[in-house]
């Protein structure tokens, strides 16, 4: 068996190294060394060049949930099954995320941290929980596992998706006609949705100006989702409180870009959650082994929806 690593940055020799460990049969190269064709191809933002160089393997694992970067590399073959990383122990990360953001926003914290700057000592009435919906766009296995987390605090939750999904204590909506009914609810709206042509700036002024006033907007899926203007116009007019933004059109997020300065939104580099090498390779060790055997795998991708 023959495993080409395309893997970016210095975890390189990690990656490979645990590889070589779960996979002890298996011949490994790390691109752009490739000395034979590789049956499988484990790639994080591959070059175009890369598939050129090697013929089409049996798979390509794309070594990360979001596949939006690697389906859009001109060259990617186009019969060939890729396969995502299903969790991988980043779900945990992600709820621990939202989980403190929502939080945030329910006790009210940016509020009291500028009274702090400002020297006010001013305490404010609590917030009916009751009326403090959360709202999860996208419910796939990430937006299952916020759900999961935040289900103790006792936040009235509810999810949007293309097709309708059930989970004990949600409110589900689905389809176009019901988002205006589903954005009413979310005093914090939490994105979790895949990158694909058609959710391309789903976020903008006309949606989010359906949240409740002072709502706040926590996006821990990809930034084209969101147009940073109309984000941002919203929040200079009041309507939204706040934003809690992981990722951006641009990354790293360029030093004039207006979000890193605004008192409304707090900038974090892409951290929500980190590929975990012993979990990832874990994971794609299976698969491979189950592909050897002639077995179906979980994760696989639809070009056609592009998640």
């Amino acid at each position: 068996m023959r495993i080409l690593l395309q893997m970016p940055g210095r975890d390189v020799d990690a990656w490979r190294a645990a590889l070589a460990a779960a996979l002890p049969e298996a011949e490994i190269a790390v691109w752009p060394e490739v000395s034979s064709e590789p049956d499988y191809a484990l790639v994080w933002r591959p070059p175009p060049e890369l598939f050129t160089r090697v013929d089409a393997p049996k798979a390509i694992f794309n070594l990360g949930a979001g596949v939006d970067a690697l389906l859009g590399v001109p060259t990617l073959p186009p019969d060939v099954p890729v396969i995502r990383l299903t969790d991988a122990g980043m779900a945990e990360q992600m709820a621990e995320y939202v989980t403190l953001g929502v939080l945030r926003a329910y006790r009210e914290m940016d509020v009291y941290a500028a009274q702090q700057r400002n020297g006010r000592w001013e305490p404010r009435p609590r917030l009916a929980k009751a009326g403090f919906g959360v709202g999860l766009m996208g419910f796939g296995v990430l937006g299952q596992a916020v759900a999961t987390a935040l289900a103790p605090f006792g936040f009235p939750l509810a999810c949007w998706s293309r097709t309708r999904k059930t989970l004990q204590g949600m409110t589900s909506f689905a389809g176009t006609d019901e988002l205006p009914a589903f954005l009413a609810l979310a005093n914090v709206l939490v994105c979790t949705l895949p990158a694909t042509p058609e959710t391309d700036g789903v976020l903008d002024r006309s949606v989010l100006s359906q949240l409740p006033r002072d709502a706040h907007v926590v996006n821990i899926a990809r930034g084209s989702l969101i147009v940073d203007a109309d984000l941002i116009a919203l929040l200079d007019s009041g309507h939204l409180a706040g934003a809690t933004l992981d990722v951006f059109r641009t990354e790293p997020l360029p030093a004039d870009h207006p979000f890193w300065h605004h008192p409304r939104v707090t900038v974090t580099p892409h951290v929500s959650a980190a590929t975990l090498i012993p979990e990832s390779v874990a994971q794609v060790a299976a698969k491979i082994r189950c592909l050897e055997n002639g077995e179906a795998v979980s994760g696989g991708i639809d070009r056609q929806r592009g998640y």
